[in-house]
């Protein structure tokens, strides 16, 4: 009976690492700075972003890792379908809208993955048609952001393993940059 009651370690851990994340995604910086469009959109590719960043360090980990990053998945997308039922998406539709999300998710895990891989532009071209997919990219954008991406795969190397597993996921600041980067109403000249 004790047991029905017991905390679940990993699913608190995944609710722990998932704020994180949420919170970190909704940085301004990222819109304000850095050109993401700030739609529904823009934030549904900055935690796609985010939680690559923490699904791919935990890949590098042995057991109990990939049960986190199962927890953590479920957890994610849980919170996908309670959006889209919040903003009206109708019981039907719900399970088509998150299936797609679910196969965006794995696509942008994929282009991430190789972007890292290499010292090319695939990082920069995939987040130029993913995380600015619906607005302009401008190029300073797309570049603070494939640095970003870089700097925040290797900061969460070093983070300690227990703190990772225990849902405790650390994040550098955004981009400060905003050159090239043109406010609402203005004209690239």
């Amino acid at each position: 009976m004790r047991s029905l009651f017991r905390r679940n370690p990993l699913k608190d851990a995944a609710e722990r690492a998932y704020d994180a994340i949420v919170a970190q995604s909704r940085r301004p910086e990222f819109f304000r700075l850095c050109g993401v469009p700030d739609t529904i959109d823009g934030r549904f590719e900055l935690i796609c972003l985010h939680a690559f960043l923490f699904l791919h360090r935990l890949k590098a980990e042995p057991a109990p890792a990939g049960d986190l990053g199962q927890c953590f998945f479920d957890r994610m997308f849980a919170d996908f379908d309670r959006s889209l039922r919040e903003l009206g998406t109708g019981d039907l539709g719900v399970g088509r809208e998150v299936k797609k999300m679910t196969q965006s998710f794995y696509g942008r895990i994929h282009a991430y993955e190789q972007g890292l891989r290499d010292s090319g532009g695939n990082l920069a071209a995939a987040l130029g048609r993913n995380l600015f997919g619906t607005a302009t990219a401008f190029p300073e954008g797309v570049a603070a952001m494939a640095a970003y991406l870089r700097r925040e795969a290797a900061r969460l190397r070093t983070q300690p393993r227990d703190e990772l597993l225990a849902g405790r996921v650390l994040f550098g600041p955004p981009p400060q940059s905003t050159a090239g980067l043109v406010s609402e109403g203005e004209t690239v000249p």
